[in-house]
């Protein structure tokens, strides 16, 4: 092994966090130029158009929602990994690895969603709207007590969204493909 072999290591990780960094900064300042935006008065759609996302998936990202009960700021605190957990699920769907993608069922769900029920709407989704084609970004977002996470997916002739629901404790209790809002 090479000198440099043994310092490629060391800055791969190096580009890795400062690429992680730049992550949490344009995040940031999205989040910043949204709030900017509403301060101004401008609405959830005209700020989803420039996002080129539904107004409800710009609300659910960058709103700062208020609990009609409280009065006081709503919680988004999701669960960490969700994200990438809910990218696995939809990719062992789309490689036909139907009892792979139920590895993080929970009990409900193991006894109500088979391998087959899973590749029987698979094929359901490919019958109205061609063949995959790629996943868009995910939006995630707290609902109660669950974490949701939704992924555009885009096919040869239509668009879904494949959404993946998590609790507390990281196991699935929801997975739908539905057609993405028009």
């Amino acid at each position: 092994m090479a000198a440099d072999d043994a310092a490629e290591p060391a800055s791969s990780l190096a580009g890795l966090a400062a690429a992680r960094e730049q992550s949490a900064a344009a995040a940031a300042a999205l989040q910043a130029a949204v709030d900017r935006a509403r301060a101004a008065g401008h609405s959830w759609r005209e700020i989803g158009d420039v996002l080129q996302t539904t107004r409800q998936a710009a609300f659910q990202r960058f709103g700062r929602p208020i609990d009609p009960r409280t009065n006081k700021p709503m919680s988004k605190q999701t669960l960490p990994g969700a994200e990438d957990k809910a990218i696995e699920i939809l990719g062992c769907i789309i490689d036909g690895r139907w009892e792979d993608a139920r590895k993080d069922f929970g009990e409900k769900m193991m006894e109500a969603i088979t391998a087959d029920r899973i590749a029987l709407a698979w094929a359901q989704t490919a019958a109205h709207v061609g063949g995959y084609e790629r996943m868009g970004e995910p939006l995630v977002f707290q609902a109660d007590e669950a974490t949701v996470i939704e992924i555009p997916l885009f096919f040869e002739a239509g668009d879904c969204i494949g959404q993946v629901t998590f609790d507390r404790e990281g196991q699935v209790i929801g997975l739908f493909l539905r057609p993405a809002p028009s």
